[in-house]
């Protein structure tokens, strides 16, 4: 399966390489490069020094893990690292795997420190710490500590059981931290990480959402040449942006297919139709498979099998309308070569994607594939985060009302009911989740919240009164949530008064329901979908 994105070995963009050592963070730390204007790529620890040096890195970043550096077995990093002349920084694990190989000293002292914690820069004008003050709260996560640096190295700052948190050498480029700078409770952390970039590294603010569209414009005309793709078009921000940025490439070669499976919310369909037809002026064939969903979904409860269902279901979908398509065209037409998916990098992370993370769940365009695809992928989306497909959007002149819609997962509404799927609950759920929008549109809070994906627990049923008389209904849960990029997000605080209105409206006017509930369950530990 190939996808579209460019490797930055191959362009002409400067390129951060993330070193990815099991850190909880490191997808963090490459999107605050990005924030930068500076594009970064996280790669595997295992990959050789000499590959990684052979993608022209402009710096190297280490990234924090949960090993310590004398366990047996614990990821390392090859000296060579540090003498190929990148400007290198560290940090936590990656901080003291640096200062081991250098010859500093790094020991477990009982010298734990996790959270919040105060940091006394002693070295205020240092490449790292000019313009932030002396004193600063920044997020440490360690049980080993450094207690002296390698040779030819400043130490610029310490905590109160910390002697050496952090360590610069000009002279090779080489930087340190003891801490998390990636986190916003790090109360300088960006700085920091820019300081290191900008002066340290020498790299220059200019990757760009015009750069995105210029570099994948260009690499999808490379791989398609003259042959034809097709795009599902699901009505949310990825694939519309996927679509969007395909459609300038190639042209009329791209037919949008929007599968109506009978999953997505009320008035979708028609929004599709109109909304990026318009914006696009892209060919759009719609394929009515509500019974063909239905059907295959039928009995089914467990989330997993309905993913890879969903997902097997689109790709069956989507080989007949190739089929269409090419007969339409006649017998002298381009072959229909390509799948254009709206991928993002969360996807790819959360389905076992990234080094040593773990299958949290399978998306229906990645871990929910069949094996036996017939299409080539292209997915120029697959290594940007929710906020920077968005800006794409906007550079492709794409309307608000498409980029800047609440994210809706591609199973849609099949996995917003928790138990069997079927026509009746889908209306059902349907109703309740237009309600929401309806009156969070009406509040002004579409903005301030990342989404709020309405939930039936169509298994679950509660003693209720209406009318005067008992009730026995379903339950129907709110999850709003804030985030930058679904990596993490925290339940939104909506006002009291909108949330009553919702609640209201619901148990007035959607039948079967006598209960609306709030989740306010951060991710982690909870997803933001619940299936």
């Amino acid at each position: 399966m190939a996808s579209a994105t460019p490797d930055p070995a191959d362009s002409a963009v400067d390129t951060v390489l993330v070193v990815d050592f099991g850190a909880q963070y490191a997808q963090l730390i490459a999107r605050r490069v990005r924030e930068a204007r500076v594009y970064s790529e996280i790669v595997p620890h295992s990959m050789p020094v000499s590959e990684m040096l052979a993608k022209n890195p402009k710096a190297i970043i280490l990234s924090g893990g949960p090993s310590s550096v004398y366990e047996p077995g614990a990821p390392t990093v090859d000296k060579a690292l540090f003498e190929a002349g990148v400007p290198v920084f560290g940090m936590c694990y990656g901080f003291q795997l640096m200062a081991t190989a250098l010859g500093g000293t790094v020991d477990n002292s009982g010298a734990r420190e996790y959270g919040r914690t105060p940091l006394a820069v002693s070295q205020t004008g240092s490449t790292l710490f000019e313009g932030t003050p002396a004193q600063q709260s920044v997020w440490m996560s360690h049980g080993d500590a450094c207690s002296a640096a390698p040779e030819g190295f400043i130490v610029s700052a310490s905590t109160g059981v910390v002697p050496v948190a952090a360590f610069e050498n000009d002279a090779k480029r080489l930087y340190g931290v003891q801490y998390h700078p990636e986190v916003m409770h790090s109360t300088h952390g960006q700085q920091v990480l820019e300081h290191f970039l900008y002066r340290g590294a020498g790299l220059a603010p200019t990757w760009t959402t015009h750069n995105v569209v210029e570099e994948q414009v260009a690499a999808i005309r490379a791989q398609v040449g003259t042959k034809r793709a097709i795009c599902g078009l699901s009505g949310g921000v990825d694939s519309a942006v996927a679509a969007a940025l395909v459609a300038r490439a190639i042209g009329d070669q791209l037919t949008c297919v929007y599968v109506d499976h009978g999953l997505m919310r009320k008035g979708e369909t028609e929004q599709v139709e109109k909304d990026f037809v318009a914006a696009t002026g892209v060919k759009l064939k719609v394929v009515d498979a509500e019974e063909r969903f239905l059907t295959a979904l039928a009995g089914v409860t467990d989330p997993e099998e309905k993913r890879k269902i969903i997902g097997r279901e689109f790709i069956r979908v989507f080989e007949q309308a190739q089929l269409e398509i090419i007969a339409e065209a006649g017998a002298t037409g381009e072959p229909v070569e390509f799948l254009v998916q709206g991928t993002l990098y969360p996807d790819v992370v959360e389905s076992g994607g990234g080094s040593g993370t773990a299958n949290i769940k399978s998306h229906h365009n990645v871990g929910g594939l069949p094996e036996d695809l017939e299409f080539k992928l292209i997915e120029p989306l697959r290594k940007l985060f929710k906020d920077e497909v968005r800006m794409v959007g906007q550079e492709l002149g794409l309307p608000e009302e498409i980029v800047q819609r609440q994210p809706f997962p591609g199973p849609g509404l099949g996995i917003r009911i928790v138990g069997e799927v079927t026509k009746d609950r889908l209306d059902l759920l349907r109703e309740a989740d237009a309600i929401a929008r309806a009156e969070l549109t009406a509040a002004g809070l579409d903005r301030e919240i990342w989404q709020c994906p309405v939930v039936l627990l169509a298994d679950v049923r509660s003693v209720g009164v209406q009318g005067d008389g008992r009730t026995y209904g379903h339950p129907i849960v709110l999850r709003p949530v804030s985030s930058e990029d679904a990596m993490t997000a925290d339940w939104s605080r909506l006002p009291y008064e909108v949330l009553e209105k919702i609640s209201t409206r619901i148990t007035n006017e959607v039948r079967d329901v006598n209960r609306v509930v709030v989740d306010v369950t951060s991710k982690p530990p909870g997803t933001i979908e619940w299936e």
